[in-house]
């Protein structure tokens, strides 16, 4: 599953928030503004809302998420947002909204008027049920489900495709060589178009200064052009950048074409390219493709799940597709696009499915499952001896040594709490501990008892966070007799630090001949009791 928490902006909700995020997306010039479905379909968003896009009916930034009544319940698709920025979506229903600048008429509603909430696009798209949505930066496309293509705003350069350079106030269906086609994917750079028909042709239209059209040249396009030099293959995916364009055949081949100034085309160097150029030939079969037309980032993922990512990355630009070690193409725009917005609406679903780790942290302490018992202060923890003998040396020993445990149902637990005990076996299910710091120093002796360094240094971390000046002098006689080093220094230090008050407590007094007087001359050492 996709961690939203990855994209700064998000670092703002709660993790109950967080929990409740079923899809979202970042937008904005610097990534500054989100809006994210929950799981019952409430809309909010957050952010520094440029000119409006947040739609909440005014001006003002918030860092509180703020609900969008206007489409709670309405079950969104596709997003997408261009440069002003401006958002349009569309809903499973095959509604179209859109709201923010509108400069050009980018919201498709006929005016210029800046768009303070979301509106409903009525113009050509009411008798169509609208699937997917798509935006440049200041023009707009909306595909319908029978496979017409409508365009909108900004046209200084034919991306509209209407045939001029006029503006286009509300939504027209491109034609042109489209007529009488079933188009099936869209994408838009900053003021370029492309689409992909049933066939696996390509079209592009637009501005073409880069080759971001891939026709062999760099002339602008007033209608769609089709991309003759891809007559070979068959197109499924389409996905642009600023000013590049990726596309995804059904063999899994990779093509790439247009502007390269920062590696972005994955070919090795920063020379545009008019035609596309097949890239990661080497590498396995390619099942996705992203791109974004604010970011000069690409990436894609192979069919064993391997992520790639070249171009511009975190100001650096990468020539050659980078493997890296995300599960995503979704986490190479967190990381390390600029700005880090997404370059789709994301899902953020949780699978249906439990993965190995939480399956046996599921089953902890379960009743249903388990075939052993530890009974402490009387009370029983249920546990799986494969568990144990696979998680912990001591179980392996214990249940292959014909120890008298070994064929017991039940083992009796007398020299730790039952709070320590069941801490520790829970860590064997789960890798983490949660305990206060004073029964963190039982786990401690038990973690020494059964020779665990890595509980060890848990329960080191958790004292030292809970140290105060009223336990520190228990928590350093702690660490002393279960030899832990580290801890016994952290802990020194800290009553060196605090010496007038930690001598004030009665722990400091009840402390052991011995270890009191070792701490006496330790911290004369360290000259504590100069003047």
């Amino acid at each position: 599953m996709v961690d939203v928490g990855k994209w700064p902006i998000f670092t703002l909700l709660s993790p109950q928030e967080i929990a409740s995020i079923r899809k979202a997306c970042v937008f904005g010039t610097s990534a500054n503004e989100a809006i994210y479905i929950t799981h019952n379909d409430e809309v909010f968003v957050f952010g520094l809302n440029c000119s409006n896009c947040l739609g909440t009916g005014d001006n003002q930034s918030t860092i509180v998420p703020k609900k969008l009544e206007a489409l709670c319940g309405k079950k969104i698709s596709s997003l997408s947002y261009g440069s002003g920025p401006h958002v349009v979506l569309c809903t499973e229903d095959g509604e179209v909204y859109a709201w923010g600048h509108n400069g050009y008429s980018q919201l498709g509603n006929g005016t210029t008027n800046q768009g303070i909430t979301p509106v409903q696009v009525c113009t050509n798209l009411l008798i169509k049920k609208v699937v997917e949505v798509a935006c440049g930066s200041h023009h707009s496309m909306a595909l319908s489900l029978d496979g017409d293509l409508y365009a909108w705003g900004y046209n200084n350069c034919g991306q509209v495709g209407s045939g001029s350079t006029a503006n286009q106030p509300t939504p027209r269906r491109v034609s042109n060589c489209l007529q009488g086609k079933i188009v099936v994917g869209i994408a838009c750079g900053q003021t370029s178009s492309m689409a992909v028909v049933n066939n696996g042709e390509v079209y592009g239209w637009g501005y073409n200064g880069n080759g971001q059209l891939g026709l062999g040249n760099n002339g602008n396009q007033l209608t769609p052009c089709r991309v003759a030099a891809l007559h070979s293959v068959c197109v499924l995916q389409i996905a642009c950048g600023y000013a590049h364009t990726l596309a995804l055949t059904d063999e899994g081949l990779l093509y790439a074409w247009g502007a390269n100034t920062y590696g972005q085309l994955g070919t090795g160097n920063k020379s545009n390219q008019l035609s596309p150029v097949q890239i990661m030939m080497e590498k396995e079969r390619v099942v996705e493709i992203a791109a974004c037309h604010s970011a000069h980032t690409s990436a894609a993922k192979t069919q064993s799940g391997q992520v790639y990512m070249w171009g511009q990355c975190r100001g650096q630009s990468v020539t050659f597709p980078h493997l890296t070690h995300f599960a995503c193409t979704d986490d190479v725009f967190a990381c390390f696009a600029t700005p880090a917005v997404m370059w789709r609406l994301l899902s953020v679903e949780h699978e249906d499915f439990l993965t190995v780790a939480e399956s046996l942290k599921k089953e902890f302490d379960s009743p249903e499952t388990s075939d052993l018992k530890f009974r402490v202060d009387g009370k029983y923890i249920h546990v799986h001896k494969a568990v144990l003998k696979i998680r912990c040396e001591h179980f392996r020993t214990m249940f292959q040594s014909y120890w008298n445990e070994d064929m017991k149902e039940v083992i009796e637990i007398d020299q730790f709490s039952y709070p320590v005990y069941r801490a520790f076996l829970e860590y064997l299910y789960t890798d983490s501990v949660d305990l206060p710091p004073e029964d963190a120093i039982g786990l401690l002796d038990l973690a020494t008892s059964y020779c665990e360094n890595r509980l060890k240094k848990l329960c080191q971390h958790i004292i030292k966070r809970g140290i105060t000046v009223e336990n520190a002098f228990s928590l350093l006689s702690a660490a002393v007799r279960y030899d832990a080093e580290d801890l016994e220094e952290f802990c020194f230090k800290f009553c060196v630090n605090h010496l007038t008050e930690v001598t004030q407590t009665t722990a400091f007094w009840q402390m052991d001949g011995p270890l009191l007087k070792e701490f006496i001359a330790k911290a004369s050492k360290c000259g504590a009791f100069k003047n």
